[in-house]
């Protein structure tokens, strides 16, 4: 974790960016006490698709309508 002064942050602001992909977090002083943590927010890992998403369901056999239908029945 990279420690940066008030003034430090102000300076590097412009690309805050890339110090957080190198560093991962930065921790913000003032006279030497911590005021703030700024860490990543965003997730490297790739959004699914649609259809891995459905790959990865069990296939239901039967159709909806018939699953309905037993569901009001019991009830």
């Amino acid at each position: 974790m990279k420690k940066l002064t008030i003034r430090e942050v102000r300076q590097s602001l412009s690309h805050l960016d890339q110090l957080l992909a190198i560093e991962g977090e930065v921790m913000i002083t003032r006279r030497g006490d911590p005021i703030a943590k700024v860490v990543q927010v965003i997730s490297k890992r790739p959004i699914p698709s649609h259809r891995d998403l459905r790959d990865g369901m069990k296939r239901i056999h039967k159709g909806s309508e018939t699953i309905l239908r037993k569901d009001r029945d019991e009830r």
